[in-house]
């Protein structure tokens, strides 16, 4: 049975928050998935703790993957992962996973291996790098539409040209296949959860 931390009820901030904080970061997180047995009853087809994965290059950042698609969706009886092998969805697919956002005073050392620490996102988390900016990090952009919840601590989303918007436990994001980055400057990990969904962009209405 797991033991969480003990909750200071004078923390200004609320109990859930401290929890979930606790628990993502540090207990990884419990993913239950229900399908059909035989008889096309209701069952639990698994139950099972998804460890983060964590990157040199991004320290202190956690990506949990918890479900994820690109195939047409059938229903996980069977409690398997379908199959997701890239970090983004592809054309028809779809992401479901938690990530923190660690504060920008976290930074890797100065012996880092860039190079290594680059093979190690891609086998980690393939597909990922190819997305980012390499002149202008955390910056990145996906043919999806996401639906983000900020779980616990606070962040700043910024998009083209510098506008931002000031994040906090509570707030919820729908980005519309927009260049945007992440930031901390806050002294604690940011916690999201994130559903990404490909999705087609014609350009902006003219009428």
């Amino acid at each position: 049975m797991r033991s969480g931390p003990a909750i200071d009820h004078t923390n200004p901030r609320p109990a859930a928050a401290v929890l979930s904080h606790y628990y993502c970061l540090s207990m990884g997180i419990r993913r239950v998935v229900t399908g059909h047995n035989e008889s096309d009853k209701a069952v639990f087809a698994s139950d099972q703790v998804i460890e983060p994965t964590t990157l040199a290059l991004v320290p202190g950042a956690e990506f949990f993957q918890l479900w994820g698609s690109d195939d047409r969706m059938r229903y996980p009886d069977d409690g398997g992962r379908p199959n997701a092998p890239m970090y983004f969805p592809g054309p028809q697919g779809f992401r479901f996973g938690v990530f923190t956002v660690a504060p920008d005073a976290t930074v890797f050392t100065e012996d880092l291996d860039i190079e290594a620490a680059l093979a190690e996102m891609e086998e980690k988390l393939p597909g990922m790098a190819g997305h980012m900016e390499p002149e202008n990090p955390g910056m990145h952009t996906t043919s999806t539409i996401d639906y983000e919840y900020i779980v616990s601590g606070r962040c700043v989303l910024e998009l083209d040209d510098g506008a931002t918007k000031e994040l906090a436990a509570g707030d919820t994001v729908v980005q519309s296949g927009t260049r945007h980055a992440w930031r901390n400057p806050y002294d604690e990990p940011c916690v999201l959860v994130a559903v990404l969904i490909a999705a087609d962009h014609s350009g902006f209405p003219t009428n």
